[in-house]
């Protein structure tokens, strides 16, 4: 097994799957966990921290809205 990929790569391959199969509601719950897998507690207390999305997961996002809207 490939130990050097992060959970948010692993999620955005699956969500990929998901749009790629017309399947929204699961792709929501994958963009959902993807924000937040790329979002986590650090530095105690309520500091969080959050990473943009890069853009070719924007695009994926675009895709996911594009796929709820034709339902």
């Amino acid at each position: 097994m490939n130990n050097t990929l992060r959970l948010s790569d692993r999620i955005v391959f699956a969500l990929e799957l998901a749009i790629e199969q017309d399947d929204y509601k699961t792709g929501e719950i994958l963009a959902r966990a993807l924000e937040l897998s790329m979002t986590r507690a650090a530095g105690g207390g309520s500091f969080l921290e959050r990473r943009d999305y890069p853009p070719e997961v924007e695009a994926l996002m675009n895709r996911l809205d594009d796929l709820r809207s034709r339902d």
